[in-house]
């Protein structure tokens, strides 16, 4: 029997793509759910001839365009996108996000940016409707390796709560590395919060080079359900 939060990640990769999808450059998000996601891209890719340009957030989801034969670009040769399709550690009903525990938080922030749509696709445990209420691993922040300490300082006396460096575990002797060479805080937050403030707040801190928080980006937002249906969540684009 399958896992159901793997089903419900599926359900709402597979609808994302098919609504949201046409010829065109696609941005590729990171994580588990983006695994589904390619997996659909590639099916369509075959069965309707769909003619797409995948540029990746990561070395992971370069390896996932590669192995499904999609055709890879980049930003530096496709700055524009249709549309960019990644998943989130958590989402308020506000559809400000949370991401970065995998550590990919400045590419994926990039390709958001650069989208004319950005589509989010998560199971039903990344749904709530204040931050802080499923994900309690904190805001990831992205820091230049030599500023750190001074960093999550100044991030704990300008904003509270309590910042920790990431550390890769028993796989490698000391901290997590970013695609970027950079290390990885994550700030654990006390109370919901002004979070576009919160995110100018943080990316002001001399030495941070990007933070997790995405706020005002996310057009539409899939969460595959575990009775097997998909909930969707959308937001009126800015003006």
């Amino acid at each position: 029997m399958e896992n159901p939060v793997e089903n419900a990640k599926r359900l709402a990769a597979f609808k994302a793509v098919d609504n949201h999808v046409v010829n065109g450059v696609i941005g590729i998000g990171s994580g588990s759910t983006v695994v589904y996601a390619v997996e659909r891209l590639a099916q369509r890719v075959r069965e309707e001839g769909l003619e797409v340009i995948c540029v990746p957030s990561s070395f992971q989801a370069k390896q996932l365009i590669i192995q499904h034969g999609l055709k890879l670009g980049d930003l530096e040769m496709h700055p524009e996108l249709k549309v960019t399709i990644d998943g989130a550690d958590e989402s308020d009903l506000q559809l400000t996000l949370i991401k970065g525990g995998g550590g990919c938080l400045t590419q994926e922030k990039i390709l958001a940016s650069c989208a004319e749509e950005f589509i989010v696709i998560a199971d039903y445990r990344k749904a709530s409707e204040n931050l802080g209420e499923q994900w309690s691993k904190g805001i990831p922040v992205e820091v230049i390796p030599s500023a750190y300490r001074a960093v999550y300082q100044k991030i704990e006396k300008t904003l509270g709560g309590k910042s920790e460096l990431r550390m890769s575990g028993s796989s490698k002797a000391g901290p997590v590395v970013t695609d970027n060479g950079n290390f990885i805080l994550d700030w654990n937050f006390q109370t919901v919060m002004n979070w576009k403030d919160v995110e100018t707040s943080l990316n002001m801190i001399p030495g941070v080079v990007e933070n997790g928080l995405f706020v005002g980006m996310a057009r539409k937002a899939y969460f595959g359900m575990s009775d097997g249906s998909v909930m969707e969540r959308t937001v009126k684009a800015n003006m």
